[in-house]
């Protein structure tokens, strides 16, 4: 069964750290993981972005193996290369080694083309009292909802 838009989130990315840019990325991928991606067999929620030869790849992500794969399958953890311009790339690496930022993936999804694109976002990590403040406006907005419900 094939489904048409894939969305793969990582909502731990948005409890853990502050997003300051987003970027959309193209992956380079083989036949059989894109196969896995669009029957939504993926999972971002490990993984991160580093450069190495001033290339940026996906390190951790994961996506299942293909179930018709044979000898042909791809192993399931293995460095993705991600596709963005050389200015975004200069951009990227410059903030990540100057500011001490970091990049994490965001989300995996499937253009109207049914192209693989990862949303990679610039992040600073949260302190456990930001992230205590995060959980205390979940809770608040969740209470004004029902009451608003309610009326």
């Amino acid at each position: 069964m094939l489904i048409k838009t894939v969305n793969i989130l990582n909502k731990r990315a948005k409890f853990d750290f502050e997003i300051i840019e987003k970027y959309t990325a193209g992956i380079v991928l083989a036949g059989t993981e894109i196969k896995s991606i669009r029957l939504g067999k993926a999972n971002i929620t490990e993984s991160f972005c580093e450069f190495s030869n001033n290339e940026l790849f996906a390190v951790n992500t994961y996506i299942e193996e293909y179930m018709y794969g044979n000898q042909f399958n791809h192993k399931a953890r293995s460095e993705r290369k991600l596709l963005l311009n050389k200015k975004e790339l200069k951009g990227l690496a410059k903030s990540v080694q100057a500011k001490g930022l970091t990049i994490v993936p965001l989300k995996l999804f499937t253009n109207e083309k049914g192209m693989a694109k990862l949303e990679i976002g610039l992040c600073r990590g949260k302190k456990t009292y930001d992230k205590r403040e995060s959980l205390k406006e979940q809770d608040t907005k969740r209470d004004l909802d029902r009451i608003k419900k309610s009326f």
